[in-house]
């Protein structure tokens, strides 16, 4: 089963705390979006793997260690994942960026992509799918099964906030995908809201309602 991870360092509980507040208003929440994601980038960044190279410093020469192997991609859901991009951009800047849009048909409840553009090597890259939500897990599955489709093989998934619902349902078609969270809320509610969760996350970064 893929791994869910709580990045539960300090600052991210922090501002995930402002974030959550009612009274946070368009610019300070997309401000505070912004920096979790790049704080997380941080984190789920730490496994990746490193080569010995020489350089000359000012005064020797020195072997040192740069990023070896994959290459990243980062692929937000249309639209809510979009505000946590430019954070992770700051920290891994030379990561490509692809973008999901999908939907559901109201008729056949199937997901409709109105949207896709990605990196042409997808299949070579560590992609890492973003929304700040995982609610019922519906998006987030289906914006996976759109990369697989595609050819991708390594795909992590990274929200801000989740519910168990949605976890579950993301570890039993994906065992692979592991998934980086910075809280696991308690549950869903009868709207498929995410239970304290934040209220829509989409409305709250682009001011619409």
């Amino acid at each position: 089963m893929g791994n869910v991870h709580v990045l539960d360092h300090p600052l991210i509980q922090h501002k995930l705390s402002f974030i959550r507040n009612k009274n946070t208003g368009t610019k300070e929440f997309r401000e505070l979006v912004d920096e979790v994601a790049m704080l997380m980038a941080f984190e789920i960044t730490r496994d990746l793997p490193l080569e010995e190279t020489t350089i000359e410093t000012p005064v020797t020469t020195a072997k040192t260690k740069v990023l070896a192997g994959k290459k990243i991609g980062l692929v937000p859901i249309l639209r809510a994942g979009l505000g946590m991009v430019d954070g992770m951009l700051k920290l891994i800047p030379a990561a490509k960026v692809g973008h999901v849009g999908l939907y559901r048909d109201p008729e056949t409840l199937k997901p409709v992509e109105y949207y896709i553009k990605l990196p042409s090597d997808i299949q070579e890259r560590e992609l890492i799918v973003i929304d700040p939500m995982l609610a019922t897990g519906g998006s987030a599955n289906d914006a996976i099964q759109s990369l697989k489709n595609r050819g991708a093989k390594h795909i992590r998934l990274m929200c801000l906030i989740a519910a168990p619902e949605g976890v579950e349902v993301i570890r039993e078609a994906h065992p692979d995908v592991d998934i980086y969270l910075a809280a696991l809320d308690e549950k869903l509610d009868e709207h498929a809201y995410i239970v304290p969760g934040l209220g829509d996350a989409g409305d709250r970064l682009f001011g619409t309602k």
